[in-house]
């Protein structure tokens, strides 16, 4: 038991071995322990930072990977005719876009996918361009106009297709086709100096109006852009539409035209090369502006064929020139009135006075033939606008001056700029001894002579010869104009009030309108055939030939000579200007025949159809369209 005790004492008092293991065990733990804290606290801080100060900022990206956000372009504004009948609108196109952001690859998506729909080289070209110029987050336009199968082979392999999507859009709809071409114009996509001014023609869809009403109100017709979200899965692939903002649409816009009394126009003219435009002759509004033969205006939207612009361009009777405002034409005889009113304006001649035709008026060396050979003996300022006799308006050109001619020529809007809403417009020209000496020319007396009967140098055109026999009828100075309203509000002009009177006395207006009558009422007169036949109502008019190639005197006087057997490009112009109801004037016409020959026997029996159908529907007074069926045409739809 003693022992027991000595041992227990000794191992007591024996220095412990384990002490220092004991010591670096505690040492190790407390490191651990700090590293382990010191972690959880870096991932508690981080978790913080992820989820408290930057939870909002993750958040939004993922909803930006599950919600794609588009720029889409508006829907383009319509243009209606004065009845709200739509002349331009807007169809559902589907097509396929590329967001170049959402793909890494955009050379192997855009292989693939030509593989499914094939892009032509030129198509690829452009692609190519618009992803290196645009930001990365505009779509580019890959395809336009897809077929439903092109669209579910798309779909089909849209998982190797990232960035590639399927788009619902508009394309351009011109419901009556070349009818109407001159005067809407068309829309094509935008160039590179288009984007360059605004970036938002870079969305696909957009289009620029290149001609008519389409060009000249693009900026009301264009609309602001909208947009569209969109969900998507892993791959980009759409899921579901979230939203969508159609942006604010174009304006409409109302045209003074009746499509219906275009039509009619157009189905009197039938496949001649000419123009007639129909004014409302107290206030202006261009009614009817018809220009044949015409084009398809949708074909630019899509893209036109080397071969069909080729069509165009080389075809002699010029369709794609508006020629009712780019046709540039001598007015021949129409232009009468005008040099009658410069000389009773100036004094040198009174509706009283007589000047006597023989058949033709020698001045100096040099014989001015009238288109009578036997002449007209002597005639007064009605009987010389009645029989349309040259003699007596070379001799009052002879006294007047050209310089009196051409103000008063231009008070009627002939040689002018008529500011109507229309591009590629020419103004024509009235020549002056300044405009000859200008160009190094000398004027003599001949250039006034033949100035007198609308030859030598003077040009003008159909919408100016509307403009003009508007003028004389309703004695305003009545400006043309097309657009009647903007999203409802109405434009200035439509009240005749609005125009000013003319600087012309009345009784010389009456003159003119009473010389105008004659021609197509009275016995004898030039235009027999413009006479309405429609009980109570008279016209008044004036007919025009104008020479395109100089006729020797030779020929002239041997009496064997028929314009009607030379070649069409070498025949004259038939024109004739009119207005009706003689007492109470309210609609005027204007209509050019190319190479027609003969005013009389072709411009005038026109313009008496197109203002018979003009007084049948009488557009001016009614507020919805007509619907007597007046002219046979071709349907567009």
């Amino acid at each position: 038991m003693v022992r027991r005790r000595k041992t227990l004492q000794r191992l007591m008092s024996r220095p412990d071995a384990d002490t220092p293991s004991r010591g670096v065990f505690t040492r190790r733990a407390l490191v651990v322990l700090g590293a382990q804290m010191a972690a959880f606290g870096l991932l508690g801080h981080r978790l913080y930072g992820l989820q408290v100060v930057e939870g909002d900022h993750f958040a939004r990206m993922a909803e930006n990977n599950r919600v794609s956000r588009r720029l889409i372009a508006p829907p383009r504004g319509r243009v209606v005719d004065r009845f709200g009948i739509a002349v331009a609108s807007n169809k559902v196109n589907w097509r396929a876009l590329l967001l170049p952001e959402e793909t890494s690859d955009i050379p192997g998506t855009l292989d693939r996918f030509s593989a499914l729909v094939p892009i032509e080289a030129r198509d690829r070209a452009r692609i190519e361009r618009e992803i290196r110029h645009k930001r990365r987050f505009i779509p580019v336009m890959l395809h336009d106009f897809l077929s439903w199968d092109d669209m579910a082979r798309i779909e089909l392999n849209a998982p190797s297709l990232p960035g590639v999507l399927i788009d619902v859009g508009t394309t351009r709809n011109y419901p009556f086709g070349p009818l109407m071409a001159h005067v809407v114009g068309y829309v094509a996509p935008p160039g590179d100096k288009d984007v360059a001014q605004d970036q938002t023609l870079a969305l696909p869809g957009m289009r620029v109006g290149r001609a008519g009403i389409e060009q000249t109100q693009d900026g009301l017709l264009r609309g602001q852009v909208g947009a569209v979200e969109v969900e998507v899965n892993a791959v980009g692939r759409l899921m579901s539409e979230l939203s969508r903002d159609e942006g604010q649409p174009g304006d409409e816009i109302t045209l003074t035209i009746d499509s219906g009394l275009q039509q009619a126009v157009l189905g009197r003219i039938a496949d001649q090369s000419a123009s007639a435009v129909v004014m409302d002759c107290r206030n202006g509004e261009v009614l009817a502006m018809v220009s044949n033969p015409s084009f398809d205006p949708s074909l630019f939207d899509s893209g036109v064929s080397q071969a069909q612009w080729q069509e165009w361009a080389t075809d002699p009777r010029t369709p794609l020139i508006n020629k009712a405002v780019a046709g540039v034409y001598p007015p021949g005889s129409t232009f009468k009135p005008a040099v009658a009113m410069a000389a009773l304006k100036a004094g040198t001649l009174s509706p009283t006075d007589r000047i006597f035709c023989p058949g033709y008026l020698d001045v100096g060396g040099t014989r001015f033939h009238c288109w009578s050979r036997y002449g007209h003996g002597s005639l007064t300022l009605k009987d010389g606008l009645k029989f349309s006799c040259d003699v007596f308006f070379y001799e009052v050109a002879r006294r007047t001056g050209m310089d009196a001619i051409a103000a008063a020529s231009h008070s009627f809007g002939l040689g002018m700029d008529l500011d109507i809403e229309l591009q590629h417009t020419r103004v024509g020209l009235i020549p002056t001894p300044e405009w000859r000496r200008a160009h190094g020319q000398h004027w003599n007396g001949g250039d006034t002579i033949v100035s007198g009967i609308g030859q030598g140098f003077v040009q003008v055109t159909p919408l100016q010869l509307a403009t003009y026999v508007s003028r004389i009828a309703s004695g305003r100075a009545v400006q043309p104009h097309l657009v009647r309203a903007i999203s409802g509000r109405q434009t200035d002009g439509t009240d005749g009030g609005h125009w000013p009177a003319l600087d012309m006395p009345e009784p010389f207006l009456d003159q003119l309108r009473a010389g105008m009558y004659a021609v197509v009422n009275e016995e004898h007169g030039t235009a027999p055939k413009a006479k309405l036949d429609i009980p109570g109502v008279q016209m008044a008019g004036k007919t025009g030939s104008a020479q395109v190639r100089h006729v020797s005197r030779a020929l002239r006087e041997s009496g064997h000579f028929d314009s009607s057997s030379l070649p069409w490009e070498y025949r004259p112009h038939a024109l004739f200007i009119c207005f009706a109801p003689y007492d109470a004037p309210r609609y005027a016409a204007a209509v050019v025949v190319e190479h027609g020959n003969a005013g009389a026997a072709v411009a005038a029996p026109l313009a008496r159809d197109i203002m018979t159908d003009t007084l049948t529907r009488d557009p001016a007074n009614r507020k919805e369209p007509s619907g007597q069926v007046v002219a046979e045409v071709e349907d567009f739809e």
